[in-house]
Formats: structure tokens, sequence, C-alpha cells
């Protein structure tokens, strides 16, 4: 029987073939830990008796939710993380470079063919680089530190199926929506998800971050993608024959196949409060707006920046609206100062923070309160996630955004 392709990177990494169910403990190639998580993850290590990492190299520590920092607990997050890395010789530690989800890749960490864990649920974004990758607690990080090891059950695979051109207004983050919106937030719990079809060979990596980063909101372990020639050349690495082998056999066996017609596809929201309560936007067209967020770990790099830009170049957010845009790192927003994106989006009137997970989280600025609507670029839409819980979150692509931001209310592109 052919392997799906978290089949073929795991069944790599432990030196045979593996099947779905199978239990196996792997040598892990990177394991990252955020801010939120870094006193946890130290006391769990120190209960347990390590007296050393095993693999300090391998270990990433990112402060990006808690920066710049808002409440008086957030400095202890970071002074422990110092404190940690310093005492065992921890050389990776990002203070202030963007999101831990950007950074994993664009850094040049994470690449096609490895296993990486962190501390969040959106470390599946790696697997747009073709690498099995996956949150998990900080009781399993503190046993990778002292290991350098982690059981993995072989998950089962859905195959999505993606053909044709897109039209002109849509975007990845449309598809993976309706995706979630096909699959409900549960219907692919422990599953891989592997995306595949012309659509998806012609996007870029950034666009491919976006579907893998939101596969974990169908309850997925991981959202992978075929590595190629593109993949490579932004993790600077040659397109050898050992990454062309990371792919799906022909007969491999999948759980599930979705197929879609690009064509077919239309800008969608995932309305208040789930993410898998998806509808068109021109179901919703004229709903008013309080707030745009352009950011977060799904949807602030540069493409997303440059959409945005391209519809609010010479124009105005309206009256009363806030725009908030977020680059995910420091490297986009260096990018787009000197490109003119960053320009372009001020003269519109937005509010350019630093780059981290901002918004996204409820603490980087920007909440809101009882029965405002925002319509956000980011992952989530649970209750009190931007501020109370009577905020209306709405979800949608960068282009849906800065759209609404000029009308202010929620329309297409």
């Amino acid at each position: 029987m052919g392997k799906t392709l978290v089949e073929k990177i795991i069944g790599n990494k432990v030196g045979h073939d593996v099947k779905p169910g199978d239990i196996v403990t792997v040598d892990v190639d990177w394991c990252m830990i955020d801010d939120i998580m870094v006193p946890f993850a130290v006391q769990k290590f120190e209960e347990m008796g390590f007296s050393k990492v095993k693999n300090p190299d391998s270990v990433v520590l990112i402060y990006d939710h808690f920066l710049p920092a808002t409440q008086v607990d957030d400095t202890r997050h970071f002074r422990e993380g110092d404190e940690f890395a310093k005492k065992y010789g921890i050389k990776n530690v990002h203070r202030t470079d963007g999101i831990c989800h950007q950074l994993m890749t664009e850094a040049g960490y994470v690449k096609p063919g490895d296993i990486a864990f962190g501390t969040d649920s959106h470390t599946v974004t790696y697997g747009c680089v073709g690498a099995f990758s996956t949150g998990i607690g900080y009781t399993e990080m503190a046993g990778i530190l002292g290991t350098g090891q982690l059981w993995i059950k072989v998950p089962e695979t859905i195959k999505i199926e993606i053909d044709g051109t897109l039209p002109g207004n849509v975007t990845s983050k449309d598809i993976i929506l309706r995706i979630i919106g096909d699959l409900t937030a549960s219907g692919a719990t422990y599953q891989a998800i592997e995306f595949t079809g012309s659509t998806v060979d012609a996007m870029s990596v950034a666009s491919r971050m976006t579907m893998s980063n939101m596969a974990v909101e169908a309850g997925a372990k991981c959202g992978l993608f075929v590595p190629d020639d593109k993949t490579c050349d932004y993790c600077k690495i040659e397109y050898d024959e050992s990454i062309k082998a990371l792919k799906p056999d022909n007969d491999a066996k999948y759980s599930r196949i979705l197929r879609y017609r690009a064509e077919d596809m239309v800008p969608v929201l995932a309305c208040p409060s789930l993410v898998d309560n998806i509808h068109p936007v021109s179901e919703l067209k004229g709903t008013k707006v309080d707030q745009v967020f352009l950011g977060s770990c799904t949807n602030g790099r540069l493409e997303d920046l440059r959409t945005a830009a391209t519809i609010l170049k010479g124009k105005h957010v309206a009256p009363f609206v806030k725009m908030i845009v977020t680059p995910a790192s420091r490297k986009i927003y260096r990018e787009a100062l000197a490109d003119g994106t960053l320009e372009i989006l001020s003269d519109a009137g937005a509010i350019i923070t630093t780059p981290g997970c901002g918004l996204c989280c409820g603490r980087g600025g920007g909440i809101l309160s009882d029965n405002e609507v925002v319509v956000a670029t980011n992952n989530r839409n649970f209750l009190g996630r931007m501020g109370t819980s009577k905020v209306q979150i709405y979800l949608a692509s960068p282009a849906t955004a800065a759209a609404t931001a000029i009308a202010g209310k929620i329309t297409e592109a």
C-alpha cells in the first residue's frame, strides 16, 4: 500500500515504514516555546529532574504574544525565559523579531521533512514547507527538552484537491475558511490534511502558510503541502532528490478526499463566534464595523500587506473605523517599509504596530467592548478573544478586510 506524505515524513524519521495508528518515538528536529508557555515548561522541566537540555541548538524561544508587555506579570515570562536560556546554553532566542510561527520557517529553522513541536496550536503552520509540525502542552515540551524525543501516533490523512484558477478577489484564506466550513471544527480531529492540486501548485509559500496555519481549526494534527522548488527557494536549500521524494504515492490511502474547483470559490467570512460558521461575504454586505485588524500568523505576511495596500491606495479608512496593521515579523516590516507598502497603509489612516501577535490574542492593543464589530485576518473568532464576550469577530481575507475598512461595513474587494 502506498504512503501519504505524513507517513513518509514520519517513516523517514524512524527509519521504517509506518501506517496510521502506529505509535512511534521520534527524534525531534525543532522545538519552539513561546513566551506564554516558557514559565510552565521550565517548571515542568525542573520537576522532572532534568539537569541539562538534551539538544539546546534545536530549541527556539520566541517572545511574541506579550510584546510589548501590557500586564505586570508579562515581564516574568521574559525574565524566566532568559534565565533558562542562559543556564542551559540556548542561543536561539527571539525577543522582538515577530510571531513564532512566522519565524520558525522565515529564520531558517524548519525545513522539508523535519519534525517540529511547539507550545502553541498553530505550530501546524510549518506544514507549508512539508514538515510534520504540531502543537503540544508544556509537559510534553519539558520531556522533549530533557530527552530530545517524543512519541507520535501516526494520523490518517484527509486529501484536499483544489484545481483551477482562483477569481481575482479570492485568496487562500477564503479557501481554507471554506474547507473548515465543510469539514466542521472537529471534522479532521487527529488527522493530517494534505493539500494538493493545480491551484495549490500555483500558490506562493506565504499563501500555503495561511492554509497550514488554519488546518488546526478543523481539528487537524497537521496541514501539509508537498515541497517544491518554491519551498526550497524560500528555505534556501537545494531542490534535490531527497526533497523530491517527499510526496505521496499514487496509491496512498486516504480517510476522505474532498475536491474543489477554484473557479467556484467566493470571498467568505467566518462569522461570530465559531471558525466553521462560514458564509459568503455577499450575504453579510452592509454589516457595520468598528475595527479592522490586518495581521497575525495567518495573514501578516508581505503579500497580505501588499494586497491591502493595493486596495487602500489613494483611499482612506472610513470615519469612526480603526484599522490596525501588525506585520508578522521584523523582516516583513522592513520589506513593507522599503517598498512603500507601509506608507500607503499609513496614508490611508491605518495604525501600524510593532511585529508580533497583537490583537489576535487580545494582548497587544486594540481590544474592543460590548457589541462592537471587528473584521480580522487572524485564525480564531472565539468569544472574548479580542475584548469582551459580546464583541462580534468576523474572520476574513486581507482583501475583504481592506475593502471593509474603506467602506466602514462588510463588503467584497
